[in-house]
């Protein structure tokens, strides 16, 4: 953007040849002064103030985010009817909704979350996958399905789609050829990831679950995508409870130690309460 300038013109000599005569001086008004007075007096005022909440804010207890594996199951789940019709996950709304700001996740996400580990507890009790984990896995793979601009409706559907790159083995990608015929990624030459908790098709069409009740088993839907990498996860690393239960999991859904530790950072701090 360009600044637009005047230029005051030079004043001319009048006939008798003389310079023009300097403009007499203007006296600043009182009140100007005491204008400037009193933004200094509020801008010092303004400072102070910010100053003092600072070192207030200062001295109270910060939350520590726990360290070690695996990281905390998170608020307690109520006791819910998992076989209910339709989207079950919608009784937990009222768990969902205070923990929704102050996480920075959907309440949809949460509940699917939560839904997701209510199964596996019923199923699967000596998983012990708490929702903390699948909401850690979920910041770092779609940022809770709304990666690029996307957002999870009330349905837990996700749209537009989440689609990866292309794994077609170019540096630092995996080579996985197409594998469904471009039916479930959009393309058919490589496989990509999809959904909140990208999956690849392959591995989508062996656990894909439907867990919103529709009949169908939809990667693009985060009710069934958090289902799905619970079953998974619980299925590779046996008990999530314990340390190397819970790793051989996060290994197994990405063979990264970079990628297990962020997911860890993530999820223990939802444990605790705190954004992440």
């Amino acid at each position: 953007m360009r600044d637009a300038a005047t230029r005051t013109g030079v004043p001319r000599t009048p006939a008798t040849g003389l310079p023009p005569a300097p403009p007499p001086k203007r006296r600043r008004p009182f009140r100007t002064f005491l204008i400037v007075t009193s933004s200094l007096l509020v801008g010092t005022a303004v400072v102070t103030l910010a100053v003092g909440l600072d070192e207030l804010d200062q001295r109270k207890p910060r939350i520590e985010i726990p360290e070690g594996i695996p990281p905390g199951p998170g608020a307690p789940l109520p006791p819910i009817d998992v076989d209910a019709p339709g989207r079950t996950a919608n009784v937990l709304g009222d768990w969902a909704a205070p923990l929704a700001d102050a996480l920075a996740i959907s309440p949809t996400a949460l509940e699917a979350y939560g839904y997701a580990a209510a199964v596996m507890a019923a199923t699967r009790p000596e998983c012990g996958i708490g929702w903390t984990t699948l909401a850690g896995i979920a910041a770092v793979e779609s940022k809770h399905g709304t990666h690029g601009g996307s957002r999870v409706d009330d349905g837990g559907k996700v749209t537009p789609p989440i689609r990866g790159i292309p794994l077609d083995g170019s540096p630092g990608v995996a080579e996985i050829p197409d594998t469904d015929g471009g039916a479930m990624d959009g393309d058919a030459t490589h496989d990509r990831a999809m959904g909140p908790l990208q999956f690849i098709p392959e591995t989508w069409s062996r656990w894909g679950v439907d867990a919103n009740g529709d009949g169908a088993a939809d990667p693009d839907n985060i009710d069934d995508a958090a289902l799905t990498a619970a079953r998974y996860l619980c299925a590779r690393g046996g008990d999530l409870t314990t340390a190397d239960g819970w790793t051989a999991a996060l290994m197994a859904y990405n063979l990264s130690g970079e990628y297990l530790l962020d997911v860890r950072d993530r999820a223990a701090a939802y444990s605790v309460g705190v954004r992440r």
